[in-house]
């Protein structure tokens, strides 16, 4: 835990204490609530269609609030004035299928346009499968990076979405509705999901979301775009190192063994991947999730190691200079090999179980990347 535990300056020796365990990821923008991850218990159906026949079901959050009732005149002289009689209300269709919906574009990328005849419902939550992604499934509990837009059944109208903020809603599947829960789980990265779900497995528990103008029952429809979740292992192409550098062997676990080879340390980082992952690249600004094992160059000792304690997620531009200037631009699914000197890692004092002046081995399975500022502190 020593590289996500603490930040080292080599030449100054400060350390600064910012332990940053795999947190899964930030709520939607407008606040999707943690609480509801247990909201409703509808049965879900789920088909897979290449046509633009679809709907859509998004994550709007926010707490429902009740306006106190005015209390009643106390004066017996005052005349009653008759209410307004109540607007009725169309009762709405319930749809075997979302068929009943049309969306478009089917693919990723552009914002949806959702129609159908409005109000609508379903008896359980149905899900479709828009357009197919080739990526990897979305774990059960797992996080998640998505585009997503709502649009509420009764009314037809959007509610909440992020395809015109520019910034995607990045979470773990156990934080939140059980509705959006089943439309992501084990699909796969680079589809687009249309859901249309019941009011139990929407908001119905707190009577709604006022804010959103989501009332009790309403049936919610959203389309989601998978754009990225965690890689459990490196997942690519693999590359062929270039000669003199450590050799790098799985175990029959998937655990990677370093071998040191029987030279003078290099001077300068040297950085190496070894499986070319498809992911996303890595950003300066982005919290990465990692596993990883370290080795110092001078008698092959293993220093840190991840694989025995856990995957550890930490915000890149306060590592080791190796792990900023070495990783910036690798993607998601790659494993990496880093050699840093002294200067790109823990100096001449050292920190913890790295000695003074030592050259670092790290080989680096990236399993996923996503802005810093979306990461619970």
């Amino acid at each position: 835990m020593l590289l996500f535990s603490q930040t080292m300056q080599p030449q100054s020796g400060d350390v600064r204490t910012r332990a940053r365990r795999r947190a899964g990821a930030a709520s939607l923008a407008l606040g999707l609530s943690l609480s509801l991850a247990a909201c409703g218990g509808d049965e879900t159906t789920q088909t897979t269609a290449s046509s633009s026949a679809a709907a859509s079901s998004a994550p709007a959050a926010g707490s429902s609030a009740t306006s106190a009732t005015p209390a009643a005149s106390a004066t017996p002289s005052a005349k009653a004035t008759p209410s307004a009689k109540p607007t009725p209300t169309k009762k709405p269709t319930v749809i075997k299928d979302l068929s009943a919906l049309k969306v478009a574009p089917t693919d990723p990328g552009k914002a949806p346009k959702v129609t159908g005849q409005w109000p609508l419902a379903v008896q359980k939550t149905q899900v479709k499968v828009l357009k197919q992604g080739t990526g990897p499934a979305v774990p059960k509990d797992g996080t998640v990076e998505v585009n997503y837009q709502g649009v509420n059944a009764r009314t037809g109208k959007v509610f909440d979405e992020s395809f015109s903020r520019g910034q995607t809603a990045t979470f773990p599947l156990n934080g939140v509705v059980a509705g959006f829960k089943k439309a992501l789980e084990g699909q796969k990265v680079g589809s687009r999901v249309l859901v249309m779900m019941t009011g139990a497995d929407g908001y119905d528990a707190t009577g709604g979301n006022q804010a959103a103008g989501i009332e009790k029952g309403d049936n919610l429809v959203f389309t989601i775009d998978v754009l990225s979740t965690p890689y459990t292992k490196p997942t690519g192409k693999a590359v062929p190192p270039k000669a003199g550098l450590p050799t790098v062997k799985d175990d029959a676990k998937g655990v990677p063994a370093v071998t040191i080879p029987k030279s003078d340390a290099p001077t300068e980082l040297l950085t190496q991947p070894l499986v070319k992952g498809e992911g996303r690249k890595v950003k300066a600004n982005d919290a990465i999730t990692v596993n990883y094992r370290s080795y110092n160059w001078a008698d092959g000792k293993l220093l840190q190691d991840t694989y025995a304690t856990g995957e550890e997620t930490g915000p890149l531009n306060e590592l080791i200079p190796a792990w900023k200037k070495g990783l910036v631009g690798q993607t998601t699914g790659s494993r990496v090999l880093l050699v840093a000197p002294p200067s790109q890692a823990y100096g001449d004092q050292g920190q913890g179980k790295v000695p003074g002046k030592a050259t670092v081995v790290y080989v680096i399975d990236l399993l996923y990347a996503q802005d810093a500022a979306q990461v619970p502190q």
